[in-house]
């Protein structure tokens, strides 16, 4: 049997002492700034071949070492939507390069590119030339990879539509992260799912097993928030988490108000036999899909166990199976490709 965290009233009270009321508001103007008049109009409008030309080339001369990390079917879906000012139309190229732009600076203000290999750097000796000519990134990846090693965050399957699944095992995450090198981790697997998503796909699905969080830590929070939005638009197609008790409760009033209102449109709050209703209908194989933690049959922690029974991938301090959890979900996307062939 699980166990639920509780919070009471001082423990909230200490919580959101922790964040002033100005770091609140100087995140949403951050937010707000980013979202740039986010279109709340749906549809798509043609986009030409020499226009998907035009943005492609822009791009690579402007970030050399990343402009392959958006696939064409992004850089359309965010071209052929309607234009926040004038609905009736299309959004203009230059409108279009300026948003793709944002999400590529904020990914080299970052140093999202470099993510992946400071997992390598992490799972090799400290004894390697690499990590001894780069001390600074090697206490940045060491970092990185104890966040990773709790298992808490991973991708595992996907859903009919072909959208890769993000799972979040709450309860594995620490008390006292750091911030930081949490959501850098939070980064590095986000890329990861991107890059392995099948022809045509352009946004994923995140379900949270919501049993026992740790208390919420608001700059965490805030961090991923910002984090979303300014370097995912429109990358999220669902959040559901279950169940929910008091802490996300809390998460949600501290984020929602600072969310843009089609964000906040796409998480979903359910209790556990809700969840796996939902989870029946979105799993690829249906309930044969569900994991153990919702009342399933399919085990996660065989591939991603909690730290303690796992052990070190390489000579580094990575004990989180990275590289295999990739393989896997780029195998699960290639066998949904076929599938749609069938």
């Amino acid at each position: 049997m699980r166990h639920r965290i509780k919070m009471s009233s001082a423990d909230e009270i200490k919580i959101e002492a922790s964040v002033s009321a100005e770091e609140v508001a100087a995140a949403k103007a951050e937010i707000d700034e980013d979202l740039d008049g986010e279109d709340t109009a749906a549809g798509e409008f043609e986009v030409t071949k020499e226009e998907m030309s035009i943005i492609r080339a822009e791009l690579a001369c402007e970030f050399p070492d990343d402009y392959t990390y958006m696939s064409d079917a992004y850089i359309k879906s965010v071209a052929s939507k309607p234009y926040s000012k004038d609905p009736t139309i299309r959004r203009p190229l230059e409108y279009t390069m300026d948003k793709l732009s944002h999400v590529m600076e904020w990914r080299e203000q970052v140093g999202a590119p470099d993510f992946e290999g400071l997992v390598t750097l992490a799972n090799g000796p400290d004894t390697a030339p690499a990590a001894v000519e780069q001390p600074k990134s090697l206490t940045k990846a060491k970092a990185m990879a104890t966040s990773l090693n709790n298992g808490s965050l991973y991708w595992h399957g996907m859903t009919k539509d072909g959208k890769p699944i993000l799972w979040i095992r709450c309860g594995r995450k620490p008390w006292y992260p750091n911030v930081e090198a949490e959501v850098n981790a939070l980064i590095l697997i986000a890329d990861a799912g991107i890059r392995a998503m099948p022809e045509g796909v352009t946004d994923f699905v995140v379900i949270s097993d919501s049993y026992s969080p740790p208390p919420p830590v608001p700059t965490f929070m805030i961090g991923v928030l910002k984090a979303l939005v300014r370097g995912y638009p429109d990358r999220l197609s669902v959040l559901l988490s279950a169940p929910v008790g008091s802490i996300i409760q809390f998460v949600m009033n501290l984020l929602l108000p600072l969310m843009p209102g089609r964000l906040a449109g796409k998480f979903l709050l359910k209790d556990e036999e809700n969840a796996r209703e939902i989870l029946k209908e979105w799993l690829l194989n249906g309930e044969d899909d569900i994991p153990t933690f919702f009342g399933g049959k399919v085990d996660h922690d065989k591939f991603y166990p909690e730290e303690g029974y796992s052990k070190n991938k390489g000579q580094g301090t990575l004990k989180f199976d990275y590289f295999g959890m990739v393989d896997r979900l780029q195998a699960s996307s290639k066998e949904w490709e076929e599938r749609q062939k069938e």
